[in-house]
This record gives structure tokens, C-alpha cells and sequence, in this order.
């Protein structure tokens, strides 16, 4: 078997080894790709592997039409918009994505975004404390859990909906259970984002949502750019002066959204949640390990297509 790392923005070099280590240890060969430029050098050199472990690189129809012998892909990460699942099914490929593995990193993400907004950027002027306001989470997975955790420390109050969440788990993680996500935005004084995109959650962070926001609330966005209807969020913090916007991933509209919001939208360069050394190790460790245990055992736990 031959395993392919096919990532732009290459793994900590501790995490290749381990994967090397890993994918070795099972009798099998790894490929490395790093810092590609082209997509045809991922054409080329995806022609005869088995396996391919990914970040965020794309991977669609045509690189799967040139891997002939391709069984399975795995994203090092939670998010797994960049394959083309449909085209993965329909070519009997097996995709999966390592959950759990950046949720600590992403949640500490959060609580460094609402640290510098609700201090003002540090601005030297006085600002607000998280003790005892209310945090609202959209989704109760792997990553929202561990901003319960955090979100503990802080003294603050948490609630989350999620309609896929059994309600045992929010009785265990000791977390108020919403309704909807209407009554969420409309209770909270900090909603924080952990939806996936799918064609349901596309656009689904409209002008409605965001108008219902208690006085002075923040929305924070660590999950994905395309959940957010921009020009309905830009319009809507122009009605209202008193709402902020932060994230690890800039509006495609970032020009517009900081010329006329100012100091109440924030967005890093690029996507931060999974940028730690940990995190990286943690996810690069995973995707090894799930190919081997598909390859041995027939293990398909996190497949996330069919």
C-alpha cells in the first residue's frame, strides 16, 4: 500500500515522522507532496497510491479520476468541505475526517477572540468581563464542548442547541439545552459558531438571527466562512452600532466589512482554530492511524460520506 501526503501547507516536520513512523510500521509506503504549486503535481502524483492524508488542499473529481487505485482519503481535521463527497461515493472512495483531534486548539481560539474584543483590542480603554454572561453555542460536538469547558473557567453562563445532540449529553457536559437557534441568539450575550457546511447551514447566519442578538452581543465564527449570509451580516451590525463580529476566517467581502464596520469586525489572515503545534501532530497522528486500521481491519468509524 502507498500513502500519500498531499498537503500545500505542510505538516510540522515531528508530525511527518510520526505519520512516516506509523504508515512504516504497518508495512506500507508513504509519499510525501508538500508546498505543491500546481494542481497538476497532485495529478501526477497521486497515479498509483492507495491512500491520501490531506489538510485543507482540495480534492475533487478529476484528481480522483487520475488515482486509479485510490480507497481512501482522510482530512486531518473536522472540516471536510473540500473533498467532493459525491464524487468520492461515486468512485467507491472511502473519506474520512479526524474529529476531535483541533478541538481544544479551536477552542482556545475562541476565548483568545473574545478576550481581545471584549478588552477593546487592548486599546488601553475600558472594556467588559466574561464572568457571568450568558455563551450561547450553535452545535454541540467535539469542539463546542471543550468552549463549555473553557467557558467554566470563565465563570460564564452556557447553553446550546443542536438537534442531532441526544439530551443526555448536555445533562453530562452540565449545559443548558436550547430550543432552537432562534432562542439562542435571542437569549445570549455570546454566540460562538461550530455548525459544518452543508446546503442546510449555507447562508443560515442571516439578517433574522443576528437582528434578535441581545444589546452589546458578539457572534463568533470559528466554524465556516460560507454559514455566515455576509451582506445580511453586514447590513445588520450597520443597523446596529452595538454588535460585534470576530473570526479565524475573513468575509469574502473583509474590504467592505472593515471599511464600514470599523473596530467591530475582526477576522485573522487566514483560518487559525487548527494552527497549533498540537493540533497538528494530533490530527497528522489521527489520519495515519485511520488508514492503517481501514486498511487492516476494515475500520470506516469516521467516514463521513456513503
Amino acid at each position: 500500500m502507498k500513502i500519500l501526503v498531499a498537503t500545500q501547507k505542510p505538516f510540522a516536520s515531528v508530525a511527518v515522522e510520526g505519520i512516516r513512523e506509523i504508515v512504516e510500521k504497518a508495512g506500507f509506503d508513504l509519499a510525501l507532496l508538500e508546498k505543491y504549486a500546481e494542481k497538476s503535481e497532485l495529478l501526477d502524483a497521486v497515479k498509483d497510491v492507495n491512500a491520501i492524508i490531506i489538510r485543507s488542499d482540495k480534492i475533487d473529481a478529476e484528481i480522483m479520476d487520475a488515482a486509479p487505485e485510490l480507497k481512501i482519503i482522510v482530512r486531518a481535521g473536522a472540516g471536510f468541505d473540500n473533498v467532493d463527497l459525491q464524487a468520492a461515493t461515486q468512485h467507491g472512495i472511502v473519506v474520512m475526517n479526524t474529529p476531535g483531534q483541533n478541538s481544544n486548539a479551536v477552542a482556545e481560539l475562541v476565548f483568545g477572540l473574545l478576550l481581545f474584543t471584549v478588552r477593546n483590542r487592548y486599546n488601553g480603554k475600558s472594556g467588559t468581563e466574561l464572568m457571568g454572561k450568558k455563551l450561547g453555542l450553535l452545535a454541540f460536538g467535539n469542539v463546542p464542548q471543550n468552549v463549555a469547558r473553557v467557558a467554566k473557567g470563565f465563570g460564564m453562563d452556557i447553553c446550546a442547541y443542536d438537534a442531532y445532540c441526544p439530551q443526555e449529553v448536555f445533562v453530562q457536559q452540565g449545559v443548558q439545552q436550547m430550543t432552537s437557534a432562534e432562542e439562542l441568539f435571542r437569549m445570549c450575550d455570546v454566540v460562538s459558531l461550530h455548525i459544518p457546511s452543508t446546503p442546510e447551514t449555507k447562508n443560515s447566519i442571516n439578517a433574522k438571527l443576528i437582528s434578535s442578538m441581545k444589546s452589546n452581543a458578539i457572534l463568533v465564527n470559528t466554524a465556516r466562512q460560507d454559514v455566515i449570509n455576509e451582506s445580511e451580516l453586514i447590513r445588520t451590525l450597520q443597523e446596529r452600532p452595538d454588535l460585534r463580529y470576530v473570526s479565524d476566517l475573513q468575509l469574502a467581502a473583509d474590504e467592505e466589512a472593515r471599511e464600514k464596520l470599523g473596530d467591530r469586525y475582526f477576522a485573522t489572515p487566514k483560518k487559525m482554530g487548527a494552527q497549533t503545534a498540537e493540533a497538528n501532530i494530533n490530527a497528522g497522528l489521527a489520519a495515519a492511524n485511520q488508514i492503517v486500521a481501514f486498511f487492516k481491519d476494515g475500520e470506516t468509524r469516521f467516514q463521513v460520506n456513503k
